[in-house]
């Protein structure tokens, strides 16, 4: 497609579409590079499908694919991974796995949450893969049809879409390297002297003749107030050990020598008139205690000398003459939560000598004609860069800022940007090196409003933020601010109080992009949902947004990334897997045939039938075959009585005649159903196989399964302890549909009420002598919330029936019958009637009252 010219009409066109991102028409026309990328909503994408896609007829329609029924895993340490520190990615290698199983070439793909374009880059690699992994592939699934396939992208960040469209452009990699070495020469020539300090190395030199080293890295350190004789510590000092490298969390004070923590002394405020502003501010007295520079081919540290504090004065004196943001930080609970601190405005995270060599580049960058992949590189150090760079005396890597968080340390090593940015070249040459004839059509807005028509996409692979996991358009300010360009955050689905938005609201938001999915996409066809959230409450929404915007749940696996966050690693619960979601539409003659036959039994044998046709028949876990969950009789029941629900149609059959009808209409093999044409394939593998399957029979769908689930998976059998990060995936895989008005608690407060963690952080089964404290501590709690059910008024619409059962109990001991009847009057009457404990309690209290 030939480059457009872009006006304001082109605008005003989409100026009210969901998502229009905020900045000026200059800026957003600027970073823009029409057809194939606007940082708008993007009309030219009705174009581009036009062009490459095929027009959808379900009469001439032969598509017939499973769910790709396979863990995945793929590692992080690829060059284009790595490229740029944006905050959450899959890995290429991985998408391109379940592009290669759902579409053949020429197919249209689609991710609405693009990040950084990962989608992208698999479906035009799919033309070009890397010969080892070609081999791999080809032996993992011998039927693929190598190809390009033609995605097209859309996100709410300006700068997600941005770094999508540099890493799908076509690349003279040699000529870009060029480019970016003289940019980085220019700023050099200008700013060095900014990071040079003296060499000491004994000799007696004149002046003019000393010898000059490089500045790695400055430490700064906070300054602290001493609450018992007011006068200043220097953190660094009072607390770190430079010979072993550690930080002690208890430090006394030089002065008066009393023992103290952070959390008793004051900060140390320095007030300063900001020129930029043209107001008086203040921030964090801090001290430049350390420097780190290269000699020769030797690193040396060194305490700042008096030239050392000469030169940090002078910059301070400096104005910077090129344009920098001054942007005030976005409202959120991340963004503003160095307020406190003074740092209330963009420029204000990078110390002045930073700040200066930043602005320089950016003029150089913006002149050059490789300027847009220029920014990229250019805001892929700039966290690491800012006062966000910790500093860890036991960590010899440079940059150490915490990911997914606007944290500033009371220790910060201030880099030298020259040192970052000089590696990246060489990064982004190496990620950039197969970008040869590459396809790709970007849009910045909002997926609940999608540039295309009904039925145009073939398939659908998504990583959409979850809950309250990370606050993208706060993270992204600091990047986003350079570019001129700002996320819409009222369209961001997110779980962020700041916002006002709570589950229900990420939720509706969830719902409307999913609708937009299901509008899209061509009937009979896939959608890859990538989930990492480590609460239930969030798991159970994404389900029911899927659900009511009508797609319907076929398999659940698992994707591990491998490499960990800063998170995953020094924290026990952190999840390490992700889940992928398989979820179809159904055709549209499925849809007909249910709105014709509505209210008679046989919609319910025509939804299993479609949906017997849409999951896997065999799935192999190593040497054995696993059991389909998703074709067993209660998930069957369940996906049919939600598929219903949420068309708004009548339940045409209860569970004990539907079971009783399964037998008759279906074969079944294992506990599991299947089509005529499907069983003996299933039969086949068993008998090459000659072992039973696994047998995973506990269903997770209260607190009572839950638990004996947990008791399952931690015994010997089993693998026997296990970490909370190890548990989870699996937990929620099995977690398919939660009983109606059953409050499942969260997957931790589970393991903590029934289960003993050792000093590894592995949950463990309690052992026979300490089973009765265990006991009583969930007891205690149980207690608690059903105590919380007996203040509150009106019906009961969600609980804990382990806290009913257990307040029942007590409440009997305390012949205390009359309560019981009370509150078992406020429970759905299929409680109680189905539950025989609780009917137990109810039936013989409600004799005495």
């Amino acid at each position: 497609m030939k480059k457009i010219s872009l006006s304001r009409d082109d605008l005003d066109k989409v100026r009210d579409v969901e998502g229009f991102p905020l900045g000026t028409d200059e800026d957003i026309i600027n970073i823009s590079s029409a057809p194939q990328y606007t940082a708008f909503p993007n009309t030219f994408i009705r174009d581009y499908i036009e062009e490459h896609g095929t027009i959808y007829d379900e009469s001439e329609d032969d598509y017939q694919c499973e769910p790709f029924a396979a863990d995945v895993s793929e590692g992080k340490s690829d060059a284009i991974y790595n490229a740029h520190t944006y905050h959450t990615k899959v890995p290429y290698k991985a998408i391109m796995r379940y592009i290669l199983h759902y579409t053949k070439p020429g197919d249209i793909v689609l991710d609405g949450f693009c990040g950084t374009g990962m989608t992208g880059v698999a479906a035009n690699m799919c033309e070009h893969p890397e010969s080892q992994f070609k081999q791999l592939i080809e032996h993992d699934m011998p039927e693929v049809k190598w190809g390009r396939r033609y995605p097209v992208l859309n996100d709410l960040a300006p700068i997600a879409t941005f770094i999508s469209k540099n890493y799908n452009a076509d690349i003279d990699v040699a000529s870009f390297s060029k480019e970016a070495e003289l940019v980085l020469k220019k700023a050099y020539e200008e700013c060095s002297w900014m990071f040079k300090t003296k060499h000491d190395d004994g000799a007696i030199r004149l002046p003019g003749m000393e010898s000059w080293g490089e500045i790695n890295y400055t430490v700064w350190s906070d300054v602290f107030i001493c609450p018992n004789c007011g006068k200043e510590i220097v953190f660094y000092e009072a607390a770190a050990d430079p010979n072993t490298g550690k930080v002690s969390d208890e430090f006394s004070c030089a002065a008066c020598g009393v023992k103290l923590k952070k959390k008793d002394c004051d900060v140390a405020i320095s007030n300063y008139f900001d020129e930029s502003l043209g107001e008086m501010k203040f921030c964090i007295k801090q001290k430049p205690v350390l420097i780190n520079y290269q000699y020769g081919k030797k690193k040396y540290e060194k305490v700042p000398d008096e030239y050392d504090l000469e030169i940090i004065d002078k910059i301070e004196q400096l104005k910077v003459p090129y344009w920098f943001p001054t942007n005030r930080m976005c409202e959120g609970k991340e963004s503003r939560r160095n307020d406190k601190n003074g740092l209330t405005h963009v420029h204000h995270f990078f110390y002045k000598r930073t700040l200066y060599v930043l602005a320089k580049l950016y003029d150089l960058i913006e002149n050059s004609q490789y300027s847009d992949l220029l920014r990229i590189m250019f805001t892929s150090q700039i966290i690491n860069i800012s006062k966000m760079n910790r500093y860890r005396p036991q960590v010899s890597f440079p940059y150490n800022p915490l990911s997914g968080t606007m944290y500033i340390s009371s220790m910060i090593s201030e880099a030298n940007p020259f040192n970052a940015y000089s590696g990246k070249v060489k990064k982004f040459t190496d990620a950039l090196k197969f970008n040869k004839d590459n396809s790709c059509c970007i849009s910045t807005g909002s997926t609940t409003q999608l540039q295309m028509d009904d039925n145009t996409c073939d398939y659908i692979f998504t990583d959409p933020p979850f809950g309250d996991n990370l606050n993208y358009s706060e993270l992204s300010f600091l990047w986003e601010s350079w570019l001129r360009v700002i996320t819409n955050s009222e369209y961001e689905a997110i779980v962020n109080p700041t916002m006002g938005k709570a589950l229900p609201e990420y939720q509706e938001l969830m719902t409307k992009c999913f609708c937009e999915y299901f509008r899209v996409l061509k009937p009979n066809r896939w959608m890859t949902v990538e989930f990492h959230n480590s609460k239930n409450a969030v798991w159970n929404a994404i389900q029911e947004a899927l659900q009511r915007a009508g797609f319907i749940v076929a398999d659940v696996r698992t994707l591990d990334k491998q490499g960990s966050s800063f998170k995953q690693i020094t924290n026990a619960s952190a999840v390490k897997q992700d889940l992928v979601i398989s979820v179809y539409k159904p055709k549209e003659s499925f849809k007909q045939e249910i709105l014709s036959k509505a209210g008679s039994e046989e919609t319910a044998w025509a939804f299993v039938r479609q949906h017997l046709a849409n999951i896997p028949v065999v799935v192999h876990s190593g040497e054995k075959i696993e059991i389909v969950s998703e074709r067993q009789a209660y998930l069957l029941f369940d996906r049919m009585v939600a598929y219903h629900i949420m068309q708004g149609l009548p339940i045409p059959i209860d569970s004990s005649d539907f079971y009783c009808g399964l037998d008759e209409r279906f074969l079944k093999r294992d506990g599991m159903y299947f089509l005529p044409d499907q069983v003996n394939e299933y039969d086949t593998a068993r008998i090459i196989a000659d072992i039973e399957p696994i047998q995973f029979s506990l269903f997770v769908t209260n607190e009572k399964t839950a638990i004996s689930w947990l008791y399952q998976q931690l015994s010997d059998e089993y693998g026997g302890p296990k970490t909370y990060a190890e548990i989870q995936p699996k937990f929620m895989q099995e977690v398919k549909a939660v009983d109606k008005y059953e409050e499942m608690p969260e997957l931790q407060v589970i393991l903590e009420e029934n289960f003993i963690k050792d000093d590894n952080g592995r949950w463990y089964i309690p052992d026979v002598t300490k089973e009765g404290d265990v006991a009583k501590l969930r007891e205690k709690n149980l207690i608690k919330e059903f105590e919380g059910y007996m203040a509150s008024k009106g019906k009961l619409k969600s609980f804990r029936s382990e806290a009913i059962r257990v307040g029942f109990s007590k409440l009997w001991k305390e012949k205390n019958y009359k309560a019981i009847v009370d509150l078992a009057d406020r429970l759905p009457d299929v409680t109680v009637q189905e539950d025989p404990n609780i009917l137990m309690y109810y039936d013989i209290s409600l004799s005495r009252v």
